[in-house]
């Protein structure tokens, strides 16, 4: 059936909710800033509505409460909203969730999600545009999944809310929630941790999560058509746990990496995907890993200065070009 990713995930949590008599919402927005968001969540709110617990404006006090559920045995779905919120909760999403389960000797899960839309939006401005993946990603204990499309949105959803027994942070960016496809609610889901060959290549690898992983097939497809360039593109879905493994599996038959990231250049997620392919790809490589992300500058309101950030297919392809036409002395 063809879905949007908001309805993918909506249908995610109303089959979670009638599967599972733990699982509950905590606020109700989740994808609403959208126009599909409010019109997947909307039904979902009102047929559930005694599943739904209304959330004021206090993301610390919220993420304490779904701890706390999550320990009594629920499973709950924690509304965090815009992912620059979580700052006002990083005690609790980054010190408590992740650390009980380790420091009650493994005895307590916490099978929390937090849900949490990121990303560049337009006219987000520096307070409401944070990618904050690279500093989740640095809290062991805290899985960290990105899907990039409605497929991923649905079955990694499900996931979280009936199968996970560890604390998830559930990132989607909102320049997908309208993105549409077929999605077959049928087929086998890839396991959390695998990454996904979304299309095959010889020329060079292109490593991308979330949002950037449209727009590396849009480049790739520039590549091939202006070019005659074939780019293999994976989509990396999670972060924690990361699929090391096929990152280094393709390189090795492209001999060449690049790494689209939204995150701001230093210390971004993509430094940590160079960094494995440093290491454990080393011998295959042709030329030096490259990668392509935010400037280090808050970002601006205006759509003029925003715009010129972006990391878009047009930026992936030409910094593809650049790393073709490297020759190693």
């Amino acid at each position: 059936m063809k879905l949007n990713y908001s309805q993918a995930m909506a249908l995610a949590v109303r089959e979670s909710l009638q599967q599972d008599p733990n699982v509950f919402l905590i606020g109700s927005i989740f994808a609403g800033l959208s126009a599909a968001g409010r019109a997947a969540f909307t039904p979902l709110v009102q047929d559930f509505s005694s599943r739904v617990v209304p959330a004021p404006v206090s993301e610390l006090g919220l993420c304490g409460t779904a701890i706390g559920a999550a320990l009594s045995g629920c499973r709950p779905l924690l509304d965090i909203g815009t992912a620059s919120f979580a700052f006002q909760a990083w005690a609790q999403l980054a010190n408590e969730a992740p650390n009980i389960h380790y420091m009650s000797g493994g005895r307590t899960p916490v099978p929390a999600t937090f849900y949490l839309m990121t990303g560049i939006r337009g006219a987000g401005a520096a307070q409401h545009s944070h990618r904050i993946q690279a500093m989740l990603g640095n809290v062991p204990g805290l899985q960290l999944v990105l899907p990039a499309t409605p497929g991923d949105a649905y079955a990694m959803l499900k996931w979280a809310l009936l199968e996970s027994s560890s604390p998830t942070a559930y990132i989607s960016h909102c320049q997908l929630l309208e993105d549409e496809h077929e999605v077959d609610l049928a087929a086998p889901a890839l396991p959390i941790g695998k990454a996904r060959i979304s299309r095959e290549g010889r020329d060079l690898t292109i490593v991308a999560h979330s949002v950037m992983v449209p727009r590396a097939l849009a480049a790739a497809d520039r590549l091939a058509a202006e070019h005659g360039i074939e780019a293999e593109v994976i989509d990396m879905r999670s972060l924690c746990p990361l699929d090391r493994e096929t990152m280094v599996r393709s390189v090795a038959k492209t001999g060449r990496a690049l790494i689209p990231d939204e995150c701001h250049l230093s210390f971004g997620a993509g430094a940590e995907l160079a960094a494995t392919l440093a290491r454990d790809a080393f011998s295959y490589l042709k030329a030096p890993v490259h990668r392509v992300a935010t400037p280090d500058v808050p970002i601006p309101f205006s759509p003029v200065l925003e715009s010129a950030l972006i990391v878009t297919p047009e930026k992936i392809a030409s910094e593809a070009l650049a790393m073709l036409n490297f020759q190693k002395s």
